[in-house]
């Protein structure tokens, strides 16, 4: 169970990256090549970043990956702590998102700055947290966690139904999702090479 519960949580940090850059995408589009921006588009993955993530992934993070460590062992203490810390602040960087977006979609003269900078914040923040979880909590979990722990984290992770693959989500959602993954570069996603 140790290797679903970690491909599991690699693979909705692989789908979480894969929207950040096509945010990215999409704001460096607009601004480089004066495109028109997509709002429907925008709304949906800033919708994919507070309903995925911040209410699903992060919360059994929480739960069940940093508490079972916490409970075999305290080297973990301090990292656990930061990224328990910056659960509460992705939750308050996605409401900027919201705030951004709409100032940008009701036309304010720095509407798209503003909702750039919110972007690059959110992308730059999640894009550390994650690597820190990668690198730091994810081999203590394996040093220190039994096959019972991962087997609890497994089950509880596969129940959060990623909009990518569960049957009962609508075709926009899917839909949605490979777009997304179109837009974002390698290798996170399938669209153009990032400018150097």
């Amino acid at each position: 169970m140790l290797n679903s519960a970690l491909l599991i949580i690699h693979d909705e940090h692989r789908s979480l990256a894969a929207v950040i850059h096509g945010l990215r995408y999409l704001v460096r589009e607009t601004r480089e090549r004066r495109a028109k921006p997509n709002f429907r588009l925008l709304w949906a993955m800033i919708f994919y970043l507070d309903e995925f993530p911040e209410k699903m992934h992060h919360p059994k993070e929480n739960a069940y990956l940093f508490a079972k460590l916490r409970q075999r062992t305290h080297d973990a203490d301090t990292v656990v702590a930061e990224l328990e810390r910056q659960h509460l602040a992705g939750a308050r960087n996605v409401r900027d998102l919201k705030l951004a977006l709409g100032h940008y979609e009701a036309g304010m003269p720095d509407g798209l700055d503003r909702f750039s900078a919110a972007v690059e914040k959110f992308g730059e923040e999640t894009l550390k947290h994650m690597a820190l979880e990668e690198s730091t909590v994810i081999p203590l979990a394996r040093k220190h966690l039994t096959a019972k722990d991962w087997v609890e984290i497994g089950a509880a992770f596969s129940e959060n139904g990623d909009p990518r693959f569960d049957a009962e989500t609508d075709q926009d959602c899917r839909d949605l999702f490979s777009r997304i993954v179109n837009l974002a570069p390698p290798p996170i996603g399938v669209g153009p090479a990032r400018k150097p």
